[in-house]
């Protein structure tokens, strides 16, 4: 029986070598990072992350079969990136050092070029070689009080985390999807915020809120609300109030926060904004208002409470899990 790629290097002592490309951009980053996270959860892992070049420079590298930047790096067994201009790096880096290649997000290449692309479903991408997310990946890990929390099957109910007396509110703004309309959303935090006296709400914005929305929600004088403009928020400031928070808020047009928000094992409402046009964005979160996984505010307003998810949401993890199984296990 031969030995499968994770044997070897456990019989070598060797780690699991990633190349994860960068284009600059935060949230294709953050996917990427997420699932080499995911990776390292289950695995030893020596990552090496490569900003990439201009399309032209890839392209010469891709088709004279040379890679500069992994000169002085151990060959890959992995190479991922996300975003378009990592395509061709990506095949550039595989070309030159061998590996696998892994795509995140829709490719705007032929998708058998990859070994793997993994793609949210709201793209609506099918193949041999796709990898189906519910919606996007993230870094987020659930977590209580700091501590990893133990996977759980797929259809259990997440166990409680977080403090229930803490809840957060994050806010986007405008979005070609949605309209955001400052009384709108005033309306539902207020009501929020005021039917719950006895939990702590933290509230931060983001770039696209439009000006002087937080100065509208400072004059409501709530107090059990806490104000933080995202200008006083660093580095990690969400995942750490995700983790503190038995709930969470989030504006509908804030896709990646909402998805941030469910994989952190949390309760999560929906902020609703009216709808400017039905499109993939729109339907991904239908989907998950349907399955449970979120509860907008007016069912929130009928009902009192914010639902339990109804199991485990780590798109990172799953990916991670099927990697682990299909390429490192597999005799």
């Amino acid at each position: 029986m031969t030995p499968t790629l994770q044997q070897q290097k456990a019989r070598s002592g060797k780690p699991l070598v990633i190349w994860r490309l960068t284009d600059g951009k935060p949230g294709h980053e953050n996917q990427s990072l997420g699932l080499c996270l995911a990776l390292a959860r289950q695995l030893k892992v020596d990552r090496h992350d490569i900003p990439v070049g201009g399309r032209l420079g890839q392209l010469t590298q891709w088709l004279s079969g040379c890679f500069p930047p992994g000169r002085q790096l151990p060959s890959p067994d992995l190479i991922l990136g996300a975003g378009h201009r990592t395509h061709v790096a990506l095949l550039a880096a595989r070309r030159a050092f061998g590996g696998r290649a892994v795509l995140i997000m829709k490719p705007s290449l032929p998708l058998s070029l990859f070994d793997l692309c993994v793609i949210p479903e709201h793209d609506g991408v099918t193949g041999d070689n796709v990898f189906v997310t519910r919606g996007v990946m993230n870094t987020i890990s659930p977590c209580r009080s700091g501590a990893p929390a133990a996977k759980q099957p797929a259809g259990e109910v997440a166990p409680e985390r977080g403090d229930a007396s803490q809840a957060l509110i994050l806010l986007g703004g405008n979005s070609p999807h949605y309209i955001w309309r400052d009384e709108a959303v005033l309306e539902q935090l207020g009501a929020i915020v005021r039917q719950q006296p006895e939990v702590r709400f933290v509230l931060s914005d983001s770039r696209r809120t439009p000006a002087g929305c937080m100065d509208k929600m400072a004059a409501l004088e709530l107090a059990n609300l806490t104000l933080i403009p995202w200008q006083q928020t660093g580095p990690g400031w969400v995942s750490g109030q995700l983790d503190l928070s038995r709930a969470v808020w989030v504006s509908e047009d804030s896709v990646s926060m909402v998805y941030e928000a469910l994989t952190s094992g949390a309760m999560v409402g929906l902020i609703t904004l009216e709808q400017q046009k039905t499109g993939r964005i729109s339907r991904g979160v239908e989907r998950l208002i349907e399955g449970g996984w979120v509860m907008p505010f007016r069912r929130w307003q009928e009902t009192g409470a914010l639902a339990v998810p109804p199991g485990r949401f780590n798109e990172a993890d799953r990916c991670a899990d099927w990697m682990v199984e299909q390429w490192l296990r597999k005799n």
